[in-house]
């Protein structure tokens, strides 16, 4: 009984994961729970709900951690690490996504009207097919290639998203009907 005891208090230990603010960043941490990021390209912030998590700002670093940490709270403060050097890197520089036209049988076009994009005559269809754009994205279209912009990087990878999506082909021969909009580059690393 009492080795066991004693196993226990050595499993869980003190966790701390630590990440630089860079010159030009603004990070504010209020309730010790919510995490503000801001910068020369946008504000974005993200709110972590999630007990004997402990976040701080001190010396120019955001602290996560916590006193006694289990095996699921040290996975939860790398994950929320990782979160929080996206919400940096999209501070300072945006995310960019870009997708290119292919089509074989009929060209289709792609047009922004507001806060969706319209597929126009994909595979013949008489009707365009809608895609919904979440706000905070900026989308350019240029011949072939459309480039999705955003200080967030989910906002950004969504956008993308709902563009393959709207453009998957059912009930046909991928081989043979390979027209659509594909993601071909993730921030810069080609796919």
């Amino acid at each position: 009984m009492l080795n066991s005891i004693l196993l226990l208090n050595k499993m869980k230990k003190e966790f701390m994961q630590k990440v630089k603010i860079p010159e030009g960043i603004d990070v504010e941490v209020s309730n010790s729970d919510k995490i503000v990021v801001r910068g020369p390209q946008g504000e974005s912030f993200k709110e972590f709900k999630i007990d004997n998590l402990i976040f701080e700002k001190k010396d120019g670093e955001v602290i996560i951690g916590s006193k006694k940490a289990t095996k699921n709270e040290k996975k939860m403060i790398n994950t929320i690490k990782a979160h929080v050097q996206n919400m940096i890197k999209g501070a300072q520089d945006k995310f960019e996504y870009k997708l290119k036209i292919c089509y074989n049988h009929f060209p289709f076009t792609v047009e922004i009207k507001g806060n969706e994009a319209l597929v126009k005559n994909f595979l013949g269809e008489k009707i365009p097919r809608k895609v919904k754009l979440p706000s905070g994205v900026d989308i350019k279209i240029d011949k072939e290639i459309i480039t999705v912009r955003s200080h967030d990087k989910e906002l950004a990878g969504q956008a993308a998203a709902n563009f393959e999506t709207a453009t998957k082909i059912r009930l046909r021969d991928r081989r043979v009907f390979q027209d659509g909009l594909f993601i071909i580059s993730k921030n810069g690393k080609e796919i």
